[in-house]
Formats: C-alpha cells, sequence, structure tokens
C-alpha cells in the first residue's frame, strides 16, 4: 500500500472519529469526497487495477453493513464511512478493518453497558433481538436507534481506530 494512500485514510478516519464523538454523526462531506480522493489515489498509483480495487473496496463496505442499517441498527453515515474507507483499502484489507472494528465496538459497548449500569435491560433487548431473528421478525422499537433511550456505540470511532492500528502495524512493517 503506498504510503499518501494509507496517510491519507488514516486522516480520513482521525476527522471522521472526532465528528462521530463530538456530533454523533458522520457527514456527507466527509465520505463522498473521501471516496473519490481513495478512487483517485488508486487510479494514479496502480491504474486500472486500482480502480478496480477501489471499487470492489467500496462497494463491499457498503453491501456488508448494509443489513445494519436496513434494521436501524447502524448509521448511515457509518455504513458510508465503511464504502469510503474500502475505496483506499481494497477489498480484502477493509474486511480485516471491518472485523477489527467490530471487536473494538464489542468492548466499547461492553464497557458503556457496564459503566451506566444497563446489562439487565441490555440482556432483555438481547433476548428480543435472538427472538426476532428465530422468527424472522423485525426487532422492536426497543433495540433501534431511533429509540432515544438506548445506548449507541460510535461505530466511526471502532472503524477509525482499526484504520489508525492498521497504518501503525503497516509503517512498523508488522503487516
Amino acid at each position: 500500500m503506498s504510503p499518501s494512500i494509507l496517510a491519507c485514510a488514516v486522516l480520513l478516519s482521525v476527522v471522521t472519529a472526532y465528528t462521530d464523538l463530538r456530533w454523533r454523526r458522520i457527514p456527507n462531506w466527509i465520505t463522498v469526497p473521501g471516496f473519490f480522493l481513495g478512487l483517485g489515489l488508486n487510479v494514479a498509483h496502480s491504474g486500472w487495477a486500482g480502480l478496480k480495487t477501489s471499487l470492489l473496496g467500496a462497494g463491499l463496505g457498503l453491501l456488508v453493513l448494509f443489513p445494519f442499517v436496513a434494521l436501524r441498527s447502524l448509521g448511515a453515515g457509518d455504513w458510508k464511512l465503511a464504502g469510503c474507507l474500502g475505496s483506499f483499502f481494497g477489498p480484502s484489507t477493509l474486511i480485516d478493518l471491518l472485523l477489527v472494528s467490530i471487536f473494538m465496538a464489542g468492548l466499547m459497548a461492553a464497557a458503556l453497558i457496564i459503566y451506566k449500569r444497563r446489562v439487565r435491560e441490555t440482556m432483555r433487548n438481547l433476548k428480543h433481538l435472538v427472538g426476532s431473528l428465530v422468527t424472522f421478525h423485525m426487532p422492536g422499537p426497543e433495540v433501534s436507534l431511533d429509540n432515544p433511550h438506548s445506548l449507541k456505540v460510535p461505530y466511526g470511532v471502532a472503524l477509525a481506530f482499526a484504520v489508525v492500528l492498521y497504518g501503525i502495524a503497516h509503517t512498523w512493517g508488522a503487516l
């Protein structure tokens, strides 16, 4: 991976993590130009192969996370960020980043649940989610992002953390 592509992806990730923490949203003015930047950098670096890699990465990021957006368990900004980062990294690295980010989001969620003392409520909500999966029905409003009382983990922060870790590992030659 080109150092310029990696540096731009890390910088974009840090900016999105800040906006996700500060305002709990990831605006289009970051993700849309970021997608085109990733696309352009990969084309400049690798030509047609870079274009293919960028488009496959962006498409994969959008495809994999779309069901969570449709179920209202993930915000659209987080979804677009995954597509944007896919345009920088391509599909194979993006899968690794998504797996690390899911692990990080889980750790963040566990810490938040314990800190807010909502373990029982969370167990009850997990019961509703599993019941929805088993019966093939949409879960109730208690487990949706639309519920003002639900705890929300800023997934953009977890994804940005994964990108920064990847950047550090790549710079130190661990990857």
